[in-house]
């Protein structure tokens, strides 16, 4: 079964459970994929039916399984893209003086993979990001781009960076993605078709008149990825994207990435810099955590952890604590404001500790097995 199968599998379930809103944007990205203005016109047809119809589901559900069965026909004969390096960063070092420089950084950069960098604020993402993308030249080391370019211009145009603040920009967001779409080789025909697509993809479809000043943070990236997804890139660097969004907020956007990033015919890279360090590795197919400019990867196998870490929260105290884990061999238990973490040897599971804690009635707010998480590199 191709990639597209199964992903056209997963959109019929939508439809089946009635996701209608999931399924929308899987058609949209069905229908980019395409790169045919007769499918532009008719899921534009449909959104624009939508407006104003979004009750009619018995229409909608029609529509939606007609717009389905034309898209799986026409991208059932396209070929596939397999994923393929397209960075590769060998032993990369920036040194800004003698208190802080990145790396040694070593990383591979495939299409329809996301790369979450992690780690406390001055420990070298954004200077990781901006290297990637040609902004800063490395010290040492070698960045390999492993696809065509013409010039120094072509290169940049196809390695996006979406940094955490972004400039303001003059007009309608909308007459803003239009340039955008005529600047890149857009045609005429098919300008405002894409624009409306991409627009209705990202959540934006209600503010397309607005300005920078009448848009939230949120929404501002959401035009930033926007504007830059018109631009074709092979890779996305985007530096803090979650940061300005709630929790659902933060889910959302993250689903929207791994669809985006992992399209059957389009796929692109996406390297993303994180605080939120949990929604990020579910997402994310490798996460890289740096530290003082060092790298550490969790797949990495002199990084695995033999010890079975487990972070809580407890209204016992530490002493207390100590001695209800003594028979799991606990190596360690520290603690960090309200949160504990502790450290058992490698034989100790998570069902031993969650039974310790049944069987002497530990009261517990909230825990995370952390032995798999890049979690355990801000404790350790």
């Amino acid at each position: 079964m191709t990639e597209f199968e199964k992903q056209f599998r997963e959109v019929r379930e939508l439809l089946d459970f009635k996701d209608y809103n999931q399924v929308i944007k899987r058609i949209i990205d069905f229908t980019l994929d395409t790169e045919d203005i007769d499918l532009y016109q008719k899921t534009n047809a449909f959104l624009d039916w939508h407006d104003y119809n979004e009750n009619n589901e018995i229409e909608k559900l029609s529509q939606l399984s007609n717009l389905l069965t034309e898209l799986h026909t026409f991208l059932s004969s396209k070929e596939c893209h397999d994923h393929q390096t397209i960075i590769s960063v060998k032993n990369l070092q920036k040194v800004y003086n003698s208190a802080f420089g990145l790396g040694p950084i070593n990383l591979d950069i495939k299409t329809g993979e996301i790369i979450g960098l992690v780690g406390e604020n001055g420990n070298g993402k954004t200077t990781l990001l901006r290297s990637i993308c040609g902004e800063l030249h490395p010290t040492s080391g070698t960045i390999n781009y492993q696809f065509q370019y013409d010039d120094l211009y072509d290169l940049r145009t196809k390695l996006v960076y979406i940094p955490q603040r972004t400039d303001t920009w003059r007009g309608s967001m909308y007459e803003n993605l239009e340039f955008t779409a005529s600047s890149y080789g857009y045609k005429p025909e098919e300008n405002n078709l894409v624009v409306n697509l991409v627009i209705t993809r990202l959540g934006l479809r209600k503010f397309r008149n607005h300005s920078w000043n009448n848009l939230s943070s949120g929404y501002k990236m959401r035009f930033e990825l926007a504007r830059m997804l018109l631009r074709k890139p092979k890779i996305l660097l985007i530096d803090e994207p979650l940061a300005n969004l709630d929790i659902l907020a933060q889910q959302t956007v993250l689903d929207d990435f791994r669809n985006i990033a992992n399209s059957a015919f389009r796929p692109i890279a996406i390297v993303l810099s994180s605080q939120q360090l949990y929604e990020v590795e579910k997402t994310s197919n490798q996460v890289v955590f740096l530290k003082r400019g060092s790298q550490k990867n969790l797949q990495a196998e002199n990084d695995a952890s033999k010890n079975c870490i487990i972070e809580f929260e407890s209204s016992l105290n530490l002493s207390d604590l100590k001695q209800v884990f003594a028979t799991l061999e606990i190596i360690s238990l520290e603690q960090n404001g309200g949160t504990f973490i502790a450290t058992f040897p490698e034989n100790i599971s998570i069902n031993d500790f969650m039974k310790t804690v049944v069987n002497q009635s530990v009261p517990l707010s909230y825990m995370r097995n952390i032995s798999n998480s890049t979690r355990r590199f801000f404790v350790n």
